[in-house]
Order: C-alpha cells, then structure tokens, then sequence
C-alpha cells in the first residue's frame, strides 16, 4: 500500500473534484465525441499519476547509527561548499545542497539522531530550486540536531 504525505490529501482532493466536473462537462457537451472523452481520460490519468508520485512517501528503514549521517532527502547533491552560517552557529559551515526533481520523494528526514537544539520556521518567498538565494529566501525550517559524535549539526527544509 502506498502512502500519501499528509499535505497532498488536499491538493490530490481538489484535482479529483476538478477532473469530475471537467468530465461531466465534457460529457454533457460532446456526448457523441469518444475520441475527446479517451484523450481527456488518458490526461487525467497522467495528471494523478503525477500527483500521487509526487505526494507519496514510501516506508524507510533509516538505520541511525553511531557514525553515519544519512542524506536526509532523495535527489542529487548539487553543492557542497564552505559558506557562512549567520543564523546559529553565526560561522564558518559546510553546506550540502541537494535538488530534489519532480520525480524524487520529497519527504525530508532527519540525517542523524540525536538531541534537538533549535528549532525555527521562516516564513519566506517560493523561489525556484536552482536560484542561488533560495535558500536563505524561500519558506524554511532550519533544526539544529546535537550528536554526541558530530557535534550539532544543522539542517534546513525548504
């Protein structure tokens, strides 16, 4: 059974209501036209197969082990550079980036175990991934997780 992240009930909802009303006009005003009927079907099955892809979050079994930190979301790492972190640790950090595609899961988990230390929501812009200030400017949480090993650590969901 696959399973839905919970903020995708509504937009996948409101798609099914859509996509109905949509059908049901189509039917009323070309009730003779099957070719039209199949091509609508065939991109509404498309689009909530996106949708579902999209919104689904499969089990994992993340091992959290002493000495691993595990990447806390599919994709593919784009970034790694040393910039300055002002908003915690107010110094010099590693940063990982990693971009998530429209086919990748887009459920975030946390990298390591551990001790939360911080925890803030940034209410921000919804720029595009690959624009460089995405990052300090679009909608975020940032959590500062302590490991007994690692130290703190910081991560950022956006």
């Amino acid at each position: 059974m696959m399973r839905l992240h919970p903020e995708g009930r509504m937009p996948l909802a409101i798609l099914l209501i859509l996509l109905t009303v949509i059908y049901i006009l189509i039917e009323y005003v070309w009730p003779q036209s099957l070719w039209v009927t199949r091509i609508f079907l065939l991109l509404a099955i498309f689009l909530l197969g996106f949708f579902l892809q999209f919104f689904r979050n499969p089990v994992r079994h993340q091992s959290f082990e002493e000495d691993v930190i595990s990447a806390p979301a599919d994709g593919k790492v784009v970034i790694i550079e040393k910039v300055h972190e002002s908003e915690y640790f107010n110094g010099e950090r590693l940063q990982i980036s990693i971009f998530m595609s429209p086919l990748n899961v887009h459920v975030n988990r946390y990298p390591i175990s551990g001790k939360v230390s911080y925890s803030r929501y940034h209410a921000g812009k919804f720029l595009v991934a690959w624009n460089p200030k995405s990052s300090l400017l679009n909608e975020r949480t940032t959590v500062v997780v302590e490991h007994p090993k690692f130290g703190s650590l910081l991560y950022r969901q956006i």
